[in-house]
């Protein structure tokens, strides 16, 4: 017999599993909030070098200051990093006129000044992370992806090794203190490391969530279970819009996207560990315990019946780790495979999101509306894997995504809008694809270590993307290019995988290497 079997046997898809879903989907609502967080947190207003000795012009407006003082670019407006080492005052006379000699031009002096219409402060304004710094800005968004990198390794065993709930529980703690920490940042280097540390506590949320409700449930009800999950991310989503736009000032910023944490620890304390896990482990005792609350009405005896007639691959004291991932072929296979669709999901993906300008729309509308058209983007998906299964959903929604940046990058702003907005449900329908897919391929026995794994690949190509806005410097094309090149080629790497429609969750290795 198998879990399934057993599902079944208690009633399969009830209001127990209902209500592990729920909650698991409410904690995975404070994900986004941090995950496209930079957007807000690093945004640049705009700003220009700082003039010294303004009150020498008091016979002088505003705007004839800076003409005297801040070289325009071809379009008119003023330089952001650069200034001129004496008054040009001869442009009061004609401003289209060019300064007498580049000579005069030099880099910002005496700081920056910033438009604050729009933010109060973010890390840019608070440590002047423009021009020559800019680098240090979207480096930020690097460091919390590295965490995140991080803590897929450490999550991914330990929940494995130790139970989903208990590291889920120490994952929500540990953000809450390193969230709060990072709010009370008094230099860019406290942040930086705080961040880091934000990034691989969210880990374990992000990796254990999911598989923890899938779990739970029978194969009929898997790809509801993961739609659903996902569902709860674009929530997130558009939360971290009307955030973001109540709150503009970045450390209580900050305090408003990690609170949330907090209320989490309290309402998980309820959910229950992994039935499937505690029985590949051997404790069948804990796992009876908790079926018993699924199955009101099946007799405790056959209950314990049932249990003692399951089977498990698993051998008395035999213990898993990343590298049995690629100790045998078929999961081999996959593991390579699968490693290489998770970069390409996490690169495409944050390479939109965190794109906010450009588009004709304000930053926190463009939050909002991509946030939301993730959700029909989730209802196709959930249409598309039953019905055309989950391989080719997975390869064609980030092959698609892929053609949609550069598509997006070469048209008038109008068209741009939508081409972006279809890419971003495109690139949220990838994601959600592949947690459900991956969540299939592996075993019980392994399926965190191989989501650990999984996750490690995606959140290298999460802290990958915000790089390459960089590239612009180089050719001003080159970063939507490197991100179609990538999706394109990931995607196609998903033709390669085993298909997983109503197919049972493997529970040990061999049932991967069997099937195959």
């Amino acid at each position: 017999m198998k879990f399934e079997d057993l599902l079944l046997e208690i009633g399969g898809f009830g209001r127990f599993q209902i209500l592990i879903l729920f909650v698991l989907c409410l904690a995975r609502i404070n994900l986004p909030m941090h995950f496209l967080l930079h957007s807000f947190l690093a945004a640049t207003p705009s700003h220009h070098c700082a003039i010294p000795h303004q009150e020498a012009f008091v016979n002088l407006t505003m705007e004839e200051i800076l003409l005297i003082s801040i070289p325009r670019e071809p379009d008119g407006t003023f330089r952001s990093c650069e200034m001129f080492s004496q008054p040009q005052f001869h442009l009061l006379l004609n401003s289209s006129l060019q300064p007498e000699n580049d000579s005069v031009i030099q880099n910002c002096q005496h700081g920056w000044v910033y438009d604050h219409s729009q933010f109060t402060s973010t890390i840019s304004t608070q440590w002047d992370l423009v021009c020559e710094q800019r680098g240090l800005n979207q480096a930020t968004a690097t460091f919390f992806f590295i965490g995140v990198t991080i803590g897929a390794v450490v999550f991914g065993y330990l929940s494995d090794r130790f139970g989903r709930k208990s590291m889920l529980l120490l994952s929500l703690v540990l953000s809450v203190v390193f969230g709060m920490l990072s709010a009370a940042s008094v230099s860019y280097s406290m942040l930086a490391i705080t961040r880091t540390l934000t990034g691989m506590a969210l880990s374990g949320l992000s990796l254990i969530v999911l598989p923890l409700g899938m779990e739970w449930v029978d194969i009929e009800h898997r790809t509801f279970s993961g739609v659903l999950t996902s569902i709860f991310w674009s929530i997130g989503n558009m939360l971290l819009a009307l955030i973001a736009y109540l709150v503009r000032e970045w450390h209580w910023l900050l305090v408003a996207v990690t609170g949330p944490c907090l209320l989490s620890i309290i309402y998980l304390w309820w959910v229950p560990e992994s039935a499937r896990w505690l029985i590949a482990n051997g404790k069948v005792k804990q796992a009876h315990k908790h079926l018993l609350r699924s199955a009101e009405l099946f007799p405790s005896f056959h209950l314990s019946q049932a249990l003692r007639m399951i089977t498990t691959d698993k051998k008395p004291g035999e213990s898993y780790s990343y590298i049995s991932l690629f100790r045998t072929p078929v999961l081999r296979k996959i593991s390579l495979c699968s490693g290489a669709v998770w970069f390409g999901v996490a690169f495409s993906y944050y390479g939109m999101s965190m794109k906010l300008t450009g588009f004709g729309l304000n930053m926190y509308l463009s939050q909002f509306v991509f946030g939301i058209i993730e959700i029909p983007a989730k209802m196709i998906v959930y249409v598309l894997v039953n019905r055309i299964g989950r391989r080719q959903s997975q390869a064609w929604s980030l092959i698609l995504t892929g053609l949609s940046h550069i598509s997006g990058g070469k048209t008038f702003t109008s068209l741009r809008s939508v081409v972006a907005i279809t890419g971003k449900g495109l690139s949220e329908a990838a994601f959600t694809t592949v947690f459900l897919y991956t969540s299939e391929l592996y075993p019980t026995v392994l399926r965190q270590n191989g989501m650990g794994y999984t996750s490690f690949t995606a959140r290298i190509g999460g802290a990958l993307a915000p790089l390459v806005f960089l590239l612009d410097d180089v050719w001003r094309s080159l970063p939507e290019v490197t991100y179609c090149g990538v999706a394109v080629c990931c995607g196609s790497v998903a033709f390669l995988l085993p298909e997983t429609l109503n197919v049972r969750l493997p529970e040990g290795i061999e049932d991967i290497e069997k099937t195959q």
